[in-house]
Order: C-alpha cells, then sequence, then structure tokens
C-alpha cells in the first residue's frame, strides 16, 4: 500500500504544480467555503417566524408589535439572534455584539424636520462617507441624549424631547452612507431612535462646564428664557433643570442682555448652596453659571447663498494657520457655506458642504485657498487674511501633513529628516505667502490667529462685517459655545524637547522681520509682540 500512497501523492504533487489549475483550484476552494459561511448565516438568520426579511421591516415599519425587540436591527451584521437569545457569528466579535446589543436605539419613527425648530434639539455631527445608525448613537449617547436622528443618510441629530412621528415611513427610507439600512432618514426627515442610556451616560450628562461669576442682569425676565425657585438648590439640580428646558447656560442663554462677556472676581460669589455645603450658588446680585451640554441651536442652520455672488471673497492663509477652523467659525456667525479653491473629502464628510463647488460658482461666502502668486491672489476682488504665529503654525501644517487634520505627527516624523527639510522649505513660504496677499490683494482684511482666539467675539464682528453682512448678536454668542468645531486640534502635543533648532530659529525670525515691515507698509499694525525675536 505505501507505493500506491506515494504514487498518488506524487499525481497531487504534479497536479498543483500546473500554476494555472492550482490557481483556480484554490480560488474554486475560497468561494466554496465562502458560500457554505453564507449558507449557514441564511439559515440561522430566518429561523424563526418570518426570517430576516420580516425582522428588518418590522424595524423599518417602527411598529413594536411586529417584533418582539427592535434592536435586532443592531446585530444582523454582526452575527445573529433568534427569539431565545442564543447568539450566533464568530466567537471574536461576540463581546463586542452583546456590548452593541445592550445600547441598541429603538426605532421611534418618521419626522419632519424644520431648520427653523429642528425635530431633536440638541448635539449634531455629519458624515457623508462612514455615516451608520450605530454611530449616530453612539454619538447621542455618550452625551447623554435620549433620542437620535439621521437626515439625508449622514447627518446625526440628538435630543431629548420628541413628539408623535409626523411624517410617513415612505419619506424616510435614505440609505445610510456607511451602510445599505433604510431607517437613515430622507430630505428633510429625521428617521429617530429611542437611546437605552446607561448610568454611565447618565452621570456624564449630569456634568457641566463652569463660565464664571457674573452680574445679575438688571431685567431677569427679559434676560432669562427660563427660571424657578428650587428648595436645597445645589448645582446639579439647577444643571438638570436647564437641561431638561433644553437651555445651554444654567440661568440664561448668553444674549445681548446678559453676554457672558464681564466676568466678575469669583469672591462675590461665594454663597454656598442650600442642597449642597462644598457648592457656591451666588446669591442675589451674583450668578454662578455653568454650561450645560445642551446645544445652542441659534447658530446651527446653514446654507448657499441664495444669490450668486458677483465678487469673490478669499479666505487666505498659510496652512497651518487655523482656515479650516476660522471657516468653522464664518459659517456658524453667518448662516452660509464656505467654499474651497480645493476638495478635501474629509472636509465635505464632516459639514462643509461648499467644500464640492467650484471655487468660483458664487454660492458660498468665502473661498479657502492656501494659494499665493500675483495671477491667484487678483483673482479674487478682496480677502480675509488669516495670519498666525510661524513658529505654531509649521507644527500645525506638520502634524496635518504626517498626521491628518485633527492627529499629530509621530516622534519618528519629528527627529527624522523630515522636520528640518520641512523648516527649511516652509518658513520662506510662510512670509512669502503673506508679503504676496499683501502687495496684490485689491482690499485685505488682516485677522491674527492668536488675537481670534482670545477676543472671538469682537474679532468674528468684524469678519462678519467686512463680508458686507449684518451682524447678529445672537449667532455670534452662540458660536462661542460652539467654536470648537470638529477640525480644531485640541492643542499642539507637548513635545519632549524643542523641535527648533538655533539654526531653525534664526531662519523664522528673519521671516518675521520681513512680514512685519510688510504689514507696516500697508499702514496696518504689525505683527504681535509674541512673535518678535527674543
Amino acid at each position: 500500500k505505501s507505493p500506491d500512497m506515494a504514487k498518488t501523492l506524487l499525481k497531487i504533487q504534479r497536479y498543483f504544480r500546473r500554476k494555472p489549475v492550482r490557481f483556480f483550484s484554490l480560488i474554486l476552494l475560497y468561494l466554496t467555503a465562502g458560500s457554505l459561511v453564507f449558507l449557514h448565516a441564511g439559515f440561522i438568520g430566518e429561523s424563526g417566524p418570518g426570517g430576516r426579511r420580516r425582522r428588518d421591516n418590522a424595524v423599518a415599519s417602527g411598529n413594536p408589535n411586529s417584533l418582539s425587540d427592535a434592536r435586532g436591527l443592531g446585530v444582523i451584521r454582526r452575527g445573529f439572534k433568534d427569539r431565545s437569545g442564543r447568539r450566533y457569528g464568530p466567537p471574536w466579535m461576540k463581546k463586542t455584539g452583546e456590548e452593541r446589543q445592550e445600547a441598541a436605539p429603538k426605532y421611534i419613527g418618521c419626522y419632519i424636520d424644520d431648520t427653523k425648530r429642528r425635530a431633536l434639539r440638541g448635539a449634531s455631527f455629519y458624515d457623508y462617507k462612514k455615516m451608520t445608525v450605530f454611530r449616530c448613537q453612539d454619538n447621542c449617547a455618550e452625551r447623554g441624549y435620549m433620542y437620535a436622528g439621521l437626515e439625508f443618510g449622514a447627518e446625526c441629530y440628538c435630543g431629548h424631547k420628541i413628539q408623535a412621528p409626523n411624517a410617513s415611513e415612505s419619506e424616510c427610507n435614505m440609505d445610510c452612507k456607511g451602510e445599505k439600512s433604510n431607517l437613515c432618514g430622507g430630505a428633510n426627515r429625521l428617521s429617530i431612535y429611542r437611546l437605552e442610556l446607561s448610568q454611565e451616560s447618565a452621570r456624564r450628562y449630569g456634568s457641566a462646564i463652569f463660565k464664571g461669576c457674573f452680574r445679575r442682569p438688571a431685567n431677569v425676565s427679559l434676560a432669562l428664557p427660563f427660571s424657578a425657585v428650587i428648595q436645597n438648590m445645589s448645582v446639579d439640580k439647577c444643571v438638570d433643570m436647564c437641561t431638561e428646558k433644553e437651555i445651554d447656560v444654567t440661568a440664561a442663554i448668553p444674549s445681548p442682555l446678559f453676554s457672558l462677556h464681564e466676568p466678575e472676581n469669583e469672591d462675590v460669589c461665594v454663597h454656598r448652596c442650600q442642597g449642597e455645603e462644598f457648592e457656591n450658588c451666588g446669591n442675589d446680585e451674583y450668578f454662578v453659571v455653568y454650561q450645560t451640554q445642551v446645544q445652542d441651536k441659534r447658530c446651527m442652520d446653514r446654507h448657499f447663498l441664495s444669490v450668486r455672488a458677483k465678487h469673490l471673497m478669499a479666505l487666505a492663509s498659510f496652512p497651518g494657520a487655523g482656515n479650516t477652523w476660522t471657516r468653522h467659525l464664518i459659517e456658524l456667525a453667518t448662516g452660509f457655506y464656505t467654499g474651497s479653491y480645493y476638495f478635501d473629502g474629509s472636509l465635505y464628510n464632516k459639514g462643509f458642504k461648499g467644500e464640492r463647488d467650484n471655487w468660483r460658482s458664487g454660492r458660498t461666502i468665502c473661498i479657502k485657498t492656501h494659494e499665493s502668486g500675483r495671477k491667484e491672489i487678483e483673482a479674487y476682488d478682496s480677502s480675509i487674511l488669516v495670519i498666525r504665529n510661524p513658529y505654531k503654525a509649521l507644527m500645525a501644517e506638520f502634524n496635518r501633513k504626517y498626521g491628518g487634520h485633527i492627529g499629530f505627527a509621530s516622534q519618528a516624523h519629528w527627529r527624522g529628516k523630515e522636520w528640518p527639510e520641512f523648516v527649511k522649505n516652509y518658513a520662506p513660504w510662510w512670509a512669502s505667502h503673506t508679503v504676496d496677499w499683501l502687495t496684490y490683494g485689491k482690499n485685505v482684511h488682516v485677522v491674527h490667529f492668536e488675537d481670534l482666539k482670545k477676543d472671538l467675539f469682537s474679532k468674528l464682528k468684524e469678519m462678519v462685517q467686512f463680508l458686507g453682512l449684518k451682524v447678529s448678536e445672537d449667532r455670534l454668542l452662540c458660536v462661542e459655545g460652539q467654536k470648537e468645531g470638529n477640525f480644531k486640534r485640541s492643542g499642539l502635543r507637548k513635545l519632549e524637547y524643542d523641535p527648533y533648532t538655533p539654526e531653525m530659529r534664526a531662519n523664522i525670525d528673519k521671516q518675521i522681520i520681513i512680514v512685519n515691515a510688510a504689514l507696516r507698509k500697508r499702514t496696518m499694525s504689525g505683527i504681535p509682540q509674541e512673535y518678535m525675536p527674543r
């Protein structure tokens, strides 16, 4: 038998030596194995009355009686679960699937979403490429909201209150951008889910940010949208009350009557709360103000210009000078989308809808550009020029180049040859870019990034006026509470050493002096003192 077995093995070996035959045999085996897996999953998915198709339809209809647990939608692609509670699927996905099942959303219905009065008046975020029901749910749950709604298949809204469904289910049939589903809303239609929050989420929901001590406004009834007397007052009780009423700041929404721009010394607010002896609750003359997690809606609506602009307005800056963050502020302050000379898919996916428009379309309020040179600059009728400290701008652009819009470059990049080469090439560009815009720009409004951070309200107000728009103080006050945005890097990552060598600093300081002279030549205030060489 041994010689016969040897002959058989030899034949098999010769068979697989023929490359085409071997290749197609392996492909056939792979497809066969995959088919068996899908067939197995299909049989399990159809176990029970109605099978998988009935499960999807029950969730889509929003009929709680059609399905014992509408949360079945959340586990369809992560393994299957029958009515007995048994779970099927790869063992390495079991833990994740179970966690998802515990926090899965329950579909409520389809709602009309009026941009002036949102069906869900809370936080919001966008992803025009990867949005899913679970991404929206997780985004809302981690902020402690009770409901999550999807619109246009890519926009996620969160809130605490909701009325009865007021739209047909057929109007909420748009697929999610990140998965195939008929439960991601439609045009101005929200598919809304109720979330099951953990105790941890509820505790996060109760947290608030201390804003300071402020003098009580002269006319409280006009300045404050809501007030109440609570026995045994504490910060938690006040925060909970304002959050329930969907008020952005405990005591008030910032307004011209109570702007929160002039904080007092905190010593004047030292008055113990009746319900908590270790907390301060202010007194008859002063308020202690906290910001809740409820989102201020006064500046959230954005749209394209109704009449195409005849004059092109540039939003120019050196890369890393905060152009994307400034766009975010301008959109909130004006209610109009900004455009771009380029197309960045990641920015479009995060809500910058003007990113896809041609920069000459005239539908956006201003156009982002990093270009320089006479021909490129003279294409614009006016420009807002954002200038940032080159030491910070160079590091920010290096982080963006090697770590993405909100990421960071690795230590290997900082210590490698990339950083010295980057500074050598980009430091002169920082100066030449600014000088070109000051030289060839027809009508230039200069904004220093650091000044915008320090005094956002007044600097943003100046930009809105330069754009030729009427200033809305309510919108500007709203922007102050929403100023971070999705593309503002959370501070430069602290390095263990100074990345700038003496040679690099000498080069950068020389560029600072050049830019300062160009600003003075145009009869503008020079470079901020903090930029200047020491």
